[in-house]
């Protein structure tokens, strides 16, 4: 007998496959969990220690709250034919939130990520379409740049980096066939370059998201019944959808500071 029948001998063993089975088929049936939740949970205060004389602290400090209104029209153009849309999810995404120091502006960058269930034909007649529902998930970019009128806090401005050049000073002796024999050359030393570089690091002010709302207009172009024309009389096809958004944005935009917390 081969190594193969060997194998095929070994794990065709009668009745064995029938008891594999029975295990895979109670692999269900051998635990059951019943409540685990509790009608109220007690609690109890815990009085909260705080350090009460007073200090200095790094924290995060609000320069400003705003909210921030972007225009957006796109064209988005489908893989097929859809009779309609069912779902549209929409979910805001900032990829870029950056105040320029020592200025008001700032830069705003993202996109709207968009899932659009639509409905598709696969047959039709004069009374009804049957078909697929399927799905698109695309992002809609956007960039734009606003004003910061009003700070509730000044952002901390950049220190200039800066650099300077000293030097020592040195006696040298003159050749004696163009100067007397007493004179000397008084000057900075050449031979050397000394410099003093200061660096500074500031904080880069950041942006947390506070909420989004959406308003959104959607028409659909180039509706077309198909060449067959087998469907109710209502039902067109279309590909190209037209969008119209307009997104408002509330963010914070904060920096870290050292804040005096004076004492209780």
């Amino acid at each position: 007998m081969s190594k193969s029948d060997q194998k095929e001998s070994y794990f065709d063993i009668p009745g064995d496959k029938d008891q594999n089975c029975k295990k895979e088929h109670t692999k269900g049936k051998c635990v059951k969990v019943t409540g685990g939740t509790q009608q109220e949970c007690v609690s109890n205060t815990v009085p909260i220690n705080a350090y009460a004389m007073g200090a200095v602290a790094k924290i995060p400090v609000v320069l400003a709250e705003v909210e921030v209104q972007v225009n957006m029209n796109s064209t988005i153009k489908l893989p097929e034919p859809a009779l309609e849309i069912k779902r549209i999810k929409k979910r805001l995404k900032v990829t870029q939130c950056l105040l320029l120091q020592d200025t008001n502006v700032l830069f705003l960058k993202g996109f709207v990520r968009k899932n659009i269930d639509y409905a598709t034909r696969s047959c039709s007649n004069k009374e009804g379409v049957c078909g697929d529902i399927r799905h698109c998930t695309i992002d809609v970019p956007f960039s734009c740049t606003t004003t910061i009128e009003n700070f509730a806090t000044p952002p901390i401005n950049p220190v200039p980096n800066s650099s300077w050049e000293f030097e020592y000073f040195k006696t040298q002796d003159l050749p004696d066939s163009k100067f007397a024999e007493k004179d000397q050359l008084l000057s900075g030393d050449f031979s050397e370059f000394n410099q003093v570089s200061d660096e500074y690091f500031t904080e880069l002010p950041f942006c947390e998201l506070i909420s989004a709302r959406i308003v959104e207009f959607d028409e659909f172009l180039n509706c077309k019944r198909p060449y067959d024309d087998d469907l109710p009389f209502e039902e067109k096809e279309f590909r190209k959808i037209e969008e119209k958004m307009v997104l408002y944005i509330t963010l914070k935009i904060l920096q870290n500071q050292q804040v005096q917390i004076p004492g209780i």
